[in-house]
């Protein structure tokens, strides 16, 4: 997970609130302003009289050559090193990321921010954002914070629906209110997932409730951020998940709460190049899947033949990451 601190040097009351306003994980100040900090928002201070303090938790290198580099692979092994180059170049950085050196880039705009994130397709997971400018800054921390990316999506056709009997089924409502076209990826396997549809859609039985998904059964799985899957049943109130649209563009979202409660449950099969996939969700119209043109279908309607999007990928999945494995889930 990508980390920023912001830098808040001078003393900048504005600088500190768009910095809590858009996200940052941190915040160094100079001694004596960390309460201040406290006082306007729940934020980790470096400083003096923070929570991690310069010289014993943070130290700061300034990295001159090529030979500087061993020396700070050995103090990342048990501190948290800022990186300053006295010409802000990529070279320093990616030999350090090779050598596998945790360190910390400061940078000095989103543009700096993004290589630094970005080098050697691994990128830092850790910057210093440092900047007198608070639209400068709340422009990063929009950007950087976004945690969008792409998600292949592919037509699944159904070829079976069967109902099913009683079972524990999962409703995810989060703290984004998502849009026609949006839900999330759930599935039985972790390797096959449908895009389940938000229950944004008017219909006369309920209200809608643009927060919710309805999930699935306990067992199932979802996308959450960093290529990972859950099982819905280990999600509760705080949690990052993966909200997705029908074109495959993904954010993090937040579990607001989690509501398990025994409901009417159905099968549902797909095929996929020719591969069978399946989920289990809830037997009741206000339930949906999404079909290629981003429009919600009541799963009370599917018949086969009818297409629907899936996110479905090779190799398995070991505790939720991605491995180069042969496992069938049947």
């Amino acid at each position: 997970m990508q980390k920023i601190w912001v830098k808040i040097d001078p003393w900048d009351k504005d600088l500190v609130t768009t910095a809590l306003e858009g996200g940052a994980d941190a915040l160094m100040v100079p001694p004596g302003f960390s309460q201040k900090v406290k006082a306007l928002g729940k934020i980790k201070t470096i400083a003096e009289d923070g929570d991690l303090k310069p010289g014993k938790d943070v130290v700061m290198f300034t990295i001159k050559s090529g030979e500087d580099e061993e020396e700070i692979v050995k103090l990342s092994s048990d501190k948290k090193v800022i990186l300053e180059c006295t010409d802000w170049t990529v070279i320093p950085l990616e030999n350090l990321i090779a050598k596998g050196a945790d360190v910390i880039a400061q940078v000095q705009s989103l543009a700096e921010a993004q290589t630094a994130f970005g080098i050697l397709e691994k990128g830092v997971s850790h910057i210093l954002f440092h900047t007198t400018d608070p639209m400068e800054l709340k422009k990063a921390l929009t950007s950087l914070t976004a945690d969008e990316s792409n998600i292949s999506l592919q037509e699944a056709k159904i070829t079976e629906i069967k109902t099913l009997g009683m079972g524990d089924r999962v409703c995810v409502d989060t703290c984004t209110s998502m849009k026609i076209g949006q839900g999330m990826l759930i599935g039985n396997s972790s390797s096959a997932l449908f895009l389940v549809h938000s229950e944004s859609v008017q219909n006369p039985y309920v209200s809608p409730r643009p927060f919710r998904v309805n999930a699935g059964a306990v067992h199932a799985y979802t996308r959450v951020p960093g290529g990972k899957t859950r099982y819905l049943s280990e999600l509760s109130a705080g949690d990052p998940v993966l909200i997705t649209d029908f074109k495959g563009k993904s954010t993090t979202g937040i579990v607001g709460r989690l509501k398990i409660e025994k409901r009417p449950l159905m099968l549902i099969t797909a095929s996929v190049a020719g591969i069978s996939i399946t989920t289990i969700l809830q037997n009741a119209e206000t339930i949906r899947l999404t079909d290629p043109e981003g429009n919600p279908i009541s799963v009370v309607s599917l018949k086969p033949g009818d297409k629907v999007l899936a996110a479905v990928e090779e190799g398995g999945r070991h505790f939720g990451h991605k491995i180069e494995e042969t496992i069938t889930e049947k």
